[in-house]
């Protein structure tokens, strides 16, 4: 693995899918919710790099990561994420059920 990155990083994946005619929306979304995700995220321990992006094939991703994942799990219960922007997602016209989104914490294997 990249010597940059601690043996215990774990690379976090959140994939959401929607109705691609929501894109616009969606993607606005992303933009207004990461004023306040930024900062918020930003104060936790253990974070390493974050990525988001959102497809008008309709879906979006947040990877991220962390030196552990005791820090990766943090992110499920900040207020910012799990309530905030989620409620705002689901007044979209998102839905955050199982069908249509995860979250994946992957133990680090390699990097370049």
């Amino acid at each position: 693995m990249n010597d940059s990155l601690p043996s215990t990083a774990v690379l976090r994946v959140s994939r959401v899918t929607f109705d691609p005619t929501l894109y616009d929306t969606v993607a606005a979304l992303d933009k207004k919710t990461s004023e306040y995700l930024v900062p918020a995220i930003k104060q936790l321990p253990g974070l390493i790099y974050w990525f988001a992006g959102v497809s008008p094939n309709g879906s979006f991703v947040q990877m991220s990561i962390w030196d552990s994942k005791e820090h990766a799990m943090q992110m499920d219960s900040l207020k910012e994420m799990a309530v905030t922007a989620r409620a705002e997602f689901t007044e979209a016209g998102v839905s955050f059920d199982p069908e249509h989104a995860t979250i994946v914490n992957y133990p680090m294997t390699w990097s370049i």
